[in-house]
Order: structure tokens, then sequence, then C-alpha cells
């Protein structure tokens, strides 16, 4: 009995709700809600709109009704502006939107409720809530005018992501949680952002390529690139990074930092270190290394790889707090050190900014001559240059040595220290050398203010050639002490010439490249900007190449099935035998389509890394095997025969490792997976003797796993397949060490005899998983 009064209750509520929205449909006055008169004109009726919307905003307004008196004076300017829905609704009542043909008013007005209640309410609330969407992204929108004079050169230092959205859109809507994340994270890191109404600026639309919304594309270097994957936090991010070029940050161990920091007097650039505990280098340091690479050459030092602790002993590094060293001159001392846990941008900016230049950097450009002795803008900014002429050496010469001690030694605001090689430069240095033999061969001293862009300085040229002795240091020590009480001590005045650009390439590297922008910009314009006009065109070539090639290939293709046919069956039968107990297997990915009974077997380095297996395509995996130089021949024949009947499947991909030239990469691998492949402790006088030959990992990288195959200790054990799930949990170091282990002494090929059973288990799905957080680098 409750029930059937709490049902009829219910059902009272529901008819009350409909009456009250009825009374309200039938209440509904778009010209009192305006506050105009039914003979107002169309200027009063924008007018009133526009001043009653500014009032009722939401985003102004905090009263609660706010939206829904928003929401009605959007409906009453939507009817009112339009003279049809206009003049219906004086004739009926109502705007008439969806009906056919008149009707009486009762009914009809009847039936607009219905559809309001259940269309109007969600289309009314669209257009408000596009507008508080757009309000987020308002402070990134671009125009072209913009785009072309800002976003575009300031690419040249930081890459940009760009949105490109539009009303109506409901992907844009979808996709607007992850942007709003990524934004606020990107944006941090120094990585510019921008949004493009397709609607308002069609024109930068079309010009970037972009015919459909939502899109979202990269722009570094003045390039366009498209993002084609989800729209997760993960996968812009990772395409934020790929925008990057692959060489920025250089990776340095204790072998080769010695080379990399004596790269300065080569470079003419401070070199830096970042020692962090991050495998991989950070985002953040790259696009640092990305926005100085013009200025500064940057290193990353994992301090948890093996030998590192040799550079963090040296340079004093504490291994738990990210630490970045400026080095200049000096390689075994910093020029400059800053520590913190949260590397923030702008302070990394700070740091690199005060140290972009060396001590006594070279000129080697009319640009950096500028940067280092700008012109005097006023007594009080007075720049003054000491330059060293020199002759080039390939080790720093004694008179270098000393001026860059005194450099050292002086440093001021209003000095800068720099040298010149003078084979290199002959008009600059002749017009700073006096008319004298004395010079001929030697280095010499000129202290110099720039007066004018146009090459006008003032200068003084010491009396004597520098040598670098005591004497010498205290000349100029003297005459930078009368220089700040007299500027009039600078009594010469030249005209200097242009600087030649050392560090520009050749003539036939600018060719190239001009040539290389000029295609890929070609390509993009048919494939991106204009392959809608392109189209036409394009249609009409490959008509024109079928009606040509067409009949040739068709007749090449019956030639070719007509000799398959003639060939005796024997003779394929004996060729498909052969085929299976012999299967062959190729070293290089570019290799031809394999034949009937081929594997196709490509070794993994730090060129196929990426592709084979980073940026593996989600459902595909890597099965690599693990060899040695002495090993290779016998272990490719015996994985080939294990593996051939599963090559049918597009899915996996083989590949092999070798153990001499990224062991450290495998041991990483293999630290998360302990239980069943435990590693040697680094301190072991026989971690370097561990047998790794034969092992198999199917490597997942998309999800970022792996399972193993270790080679069973003999071949009477049971069913010991080395996956990841049944592998013996009881090795230890001693039964893997070289020579002195089990699998030394059994044939190379019986390491794999069980292969096949494990790549079954591997399609079942049924082997354990190995999880890592990211994938190492290849080096």
């Amino acid at each position: 009995m409750e029930v059937k009064k709490l049902s009829i209750s219910w059902q009272f509520l529901i008819v009350l709700v409909l009456i009250l929205q009825i009374l309200s449909a039938l209440d509904f006055d778009p010209y009192r809600v305006l506050g105009v008169s039914r003979t107002a004109s169309q200027a009063d009726i924008k007018k009133a709109y526009k001043k009653l919307a500014r009032e009722w905003h939401p985003d102004k307004n905090k009263d609660p009704g706010a939206e829904d008196k928003f929401i009605q004076i959007s409906k009453a300017y939507e009817i009112l502006s339009n003279e049809e829905k206009r003049s219906h609704y004086d004739h009926y009542g109502d705007a008439g939107e969806n009906q056919g043909h008149q009707k009486p008013q009762r009914e009809y007005r009847f039936r607009h409720f219905h559809e309001n209640f259940y269309f109007d309410e969600p289309f009314f609330h669209f257009p408000f809530n596009s507008e508080r969407r757009d309000s987020i992204d308002e402070k990134y929108l671009l125009h072209f005018s913009h785009y072309v004079n800002e976003v575009v050169p300031d690419s040249f230092k930081k890459p940009y992501l760009i949105k490109i959205t539009s009303d109506w859109c409901f992907s844009c809507i979808h996709i607007e949680p992850v942007w709003k994340e990524v934004v606020q994270e990107l944006e941090g890191l120094g990585v510019g952002i921008g949004v493009v109404h397709a609607g308002y600026e069609r024109r930068l639309a079309h010009h970037l390529g972009a015919h459909s919304t939502p899109a979202i594309l990269g722009i570094i270097n003045g390039k366009i690139s498209f993002f084609h994957n989800a729209v997760v936090r993960e996968n812009l991010r990772q395409f934020v990074e790929s925008l990057l070029p692959g060489n920025l940050v250089e990776k340095v161990t204790s072998k080769n930092y010695v080379r990399f920091l004596s790269g300065w007097q080569q470079e003419n650039k401070p070199h830096v270190l970042l020692f962090d505990q991050m495998p991989v280098v950070p985002l953040l340091y790259k696009l640092t290394a990305f926005a100085y690479k013009d200025y500064l050459s940057f290193g990353y030092v994992y301090v948890g790889l093996r030998g590192a602790e040799e550079m963090t002993r040296q340079y004093n590094v504490n291994v738990y707090t990210p630490t970045i060293l400026i080095f200049k001159e000096h390689i075994h001392k910093p020029a400059d050190v800053i520590q913190a846990r949260g590397m923030k941008k702008q302070v990394i900016d700070d740091f690199i900014t005060q140290n972009k230049y060396l001590l006594a950097a070279r000129l080697t450009s009319q640009k950096l001559f500028h940067e280092l002795c700008p012109v005097k803008r006023s007594h009080r900014q007075r720049k003054y240059c000491v330059v060293l002429l020199t002759a080039e050496a390939t080790k720093l010469s004694k008179p270098f040595e000393a001026f860059l001690s005194f450099a050292l030694a002086n440093t001021q605001d209003t000095v800068r220290f720099v040298h010149v090689y003078s084979n290199r430069q002959q008009e600059f240095a002749n017009t700073l050398l006096p008319d004298s033999d004395a010079f001929q061969g030697k280095s010499a001293v000129s202290i110099l203010e720039r007066r004018n862009t146009a090459g006008r300085v003032v200068y003084k040229t010491l009396e004597d050639p520098w040598t670098g002795s005591e004497s010498d240091k205290f000349i100029l020590l003297g005459y930078l002490d009368q220089l700040r009480k007299d500027p009039a001590l600078l009594s010469s005045e030249a005209v200097l010439p242009d600087l030649t650009d050392e560090l520009a390439p050749i003539f036939l590297l600018r060719w190239l490249y001009s040539a290389s922008d000029y295609i890929s910009d070609s390509w993009d314009g048919i494939f991106h900007s204009n392959w809608r006009e392109m189209m036409p065109l394009l249609s009409l070539v490959f008509s024109a190449l079928f009606i040509l090639f067409g009949t040739v290939i068709i007749q090449a293709f019956s030639d070719s099935n007509e000799e398959r046919e003639s060939s005796p069956p024997d003779k394929e039968e004996a060729h498909e035998k052969t085929g299976r107990t012999e299967p062959s297997f190729t070293k290089e990915p570019s290799s031809k389509i394999p034949k009937k009974g081929f594997v196709e077997v490509t070794e993994l380095t730090d060129v196929t890394y990426t592709s084979n297996l980073v940026r593996l395509r989600p459902g595909h995996m890597n099965v690599v095997l693990i060899l040695s130089n002495s090993t290779k021949t016998s272990l490719l024949q015996k994985f080939a025969l294990e593996v051939y009947t599963f090559t049918g499947s597009s899915c996996l991909h083989f590949s092999f490792l070798s153990l001499d030239k990224h062991r450290e990469w495998l041991e990483y691998l293999l630290e998360f997976a302990q239980d069943v492949a435990p590693i040697p402790n680094q301190y072991d006088k026989h971690f370097m003797e561990r047998d790794y030959t034969g092992y198999v990992l199917a490597l997942n990288g998309h999800k970022k796993y792996f399972c193993l195959f270790k080679p069973q200790k003999t071949v009477e054990e049971e069913e010991a397949m080395g996956s990841c799930s049944d592998l013996d949990s009881s090795l230890h170091l001693g039964e893997s060490r070289g020579k002195s282990s089990g699998l030394g002494s059994r044939p190379i090929k019986g390491k794999l005899s069980k292969l096949s059973l494990w790549m079954e288990r591997l399609l079942e799905g049924s082997l354990q998983r190995f999880y890592i957080p990211s994938w190492p680098e290849l080096d």
C-alpha cells in the first residue's frame, strides 16, 4: 500500500513539473525579455541584447539565476533578430523553428514546449559552454600576423604546440581536460602554446594545413608537424619531445667527459653538464638545450651508470640532487654550479644567461661581436673590449694562457675580454695593428670601444707585442685603470670591417640544406596546405602514368605468372622443403620482401632502436635474441629455425642484440626480472663474465613490458622453457660465469632447443610480464 502511495506521489510531482514548464513556455515573451516594443528596429533589438548580455553573463554576474536569465536573453535575441522567426512569433506566438505548416495556436504551443523541454535546453546551453571553454584558451589565441611575426621566429628557440578548434565541435570539448592539463605542464617547461579558432582565423588555419577540427600540430624551426595519435597526456608529451633534434644533449660518461669538455676551443662555447638520477634526459633539459644551442653545448650524466662515481667525486657532486655545472676554458674546475631538487625553468634560464660566453671568447662572426662588444649608448653604459690578436694554434699558446689568466683575475662589468685569430680575420686584425714589422707573426692586444653599428670604433693598441709576461700584464692593467678616469685614452679611430662567419657551413652544404628545405616545404605544401587545390593536377598526372605504364605492368605480371605455372611441381616442392629446413635471415631492416622460408632478423642498434621498439605500434612485439660475436652465426641459424613457424604473424618482429656492445642496456632491463635472471653486483670481479648468450626477450614497446626466455641449464631438465613464470629462481652467480657454467659445455645451438614452446606460450599470453617505467636509451 505504501509503495502504491509513493508511486502516486511521484506521478503527481511529474505532472506538476510539466504543468509549470508549460506555463513558463506559454509565458515566454521575447519582447518582454529584451525590454523592447513590438515595433522596435533591429538596431534597438541588438543594442538591448548587448546591454543585457553584458549584465547577465554568468562569468560576470554571480547571481544564481544568471545562467537561466542569460539563456532567455539569447533565445529572445535569436527569435527577434531573424525576421522570419519574428514574423512567425507575431502571428502564432512562437518562432516556428520545427513546424512545416501552421496549426492551431494551443496545439502548436504544446508541441513547441515538448520539443523545447527535450532539445532546446541543451541547444542553448552549448553556446554558453563553448564561450566558457573559449575563455580558457583566450590568452593563447593566435592571429595570422601574430603567428608570422612572433610564433615562427620564436620557434627557432622553443617548440610550439598549437590546437585548432571551432564552434559546435563536440570532439574539441572531449579533449579539453587533457589539453588543459598538458598546457599547464608544458608551458612551465618552456613550450609555446597557441590556439587557432578556425571559424575566425580561416586564413591561418588554411595556412597551417588544418582542414578539420580538432587538430593539434607542432611547430619548430618554422616547420609544421601534425599530431596523429590519441589525445592523452603521455602521447602529447612524446610528440613535443619528438619535435626536438636528436643531438641536442650528449650522453656523457667517465669515458668521454674529457673529450666533451675539451671541445670548448673548437666550438667556442661553454659546456654544460647536468647530473641527475633519471636514466633518460629530462624534457626540461632538452628544451633548455634547444633554446641555447647557439651559445652552449649540453651534456647529461646519469649518476646511476656504472663508472659515474669518478666524475661525481672529481667535481664534488651530490648524486641525490640534480646539479648543473658550467665549464668554460678550464675543464678541471667548473666556472659556476647550481643545485636544486626541483629545477625550475626560470632558475635554469637565469643561470644559463649569466654564463653564455667564455671568459675570453673568440670572435667568430659579426653577430657575436655585436653581443660581446655592444655599441656605446651613454657615458654610464660604456663597454670596452680587450682584444687579443693571435695566430691560430692547435694547443693553447703561452700568450693566450697569460691573456686568459689576466681575464680571470680582472672580471668587470664594463670590460669584456675576447680574442681573434688574425690569420682567419686578416682585415679586422690589420685595421687594429700599427704599420710596423714588430708585430709580424706575433700577438698583440687592443682596447676598443664601438661607437656605432656601422663599424666605427675608437681604440688603442699596446705599443709592444703581447708575450704574456708579467710586465705586459702590468702595462695592460695600468691602461684599464687609466681608462676608468680618462676615456680619451682611446685616441685612435677606425672603421672595422665585418667579421667573417668562421662557423658557417661551406657553400655546398648550404646549398644542400636549402634544397632539402625547399623539397620539404614543397612536399608539405602539396600534402598539407594545398592538397585540395592539387587534387585535379594529381589526378591528371596519375591518369597519364596509368595509361603509359599500365599495359607494361600488366604484361610483366602476366609473364611472371606464366613462368610460375610452367615450372615443374616437384621443383617447387623441393624449393619449399629447402626453405623450411634451411631458413635464411638478413641483418638489414631495408631488405626486400623475403621469399618463402625466409626469416627476417634485424640487428637492434641505436639507429633501429626507436622504430623497432620505442615507437612500436600497439599490439606488436619484438622478439630479440641475445648473442655475442663468437656465437652469432650458430645462434642465428638455430633462432631462425625455432621461430620460423611464427613468422606468419604480422605482429611479431625478430631482432638480435650484440652482447659485446650493449651489455649495460641488457642488465638494466634484467634488473626488473631479478627473481628469474639475477644479475651480479657491479663490484663483483666476475660481473663482466656473465654469459647472457641465448637469452631471448619479447619486448612490447607500447605497453613497456617484456617477457624473458632463459636457456635451460641441461637438456634433461623438465620443460625448462625459460618463460618469465617457469624459470628457476635458484640461479646463482657461480652457475653462469664464463666457461665454468654448465651451458658452456653443451653445443651453442642447444641453448634454444625449447624456444618454440616458449613462443607458443608467448602468443597464448600465459608468460609473466615484467614492466619497466621507460625504455632506456641504447648507447
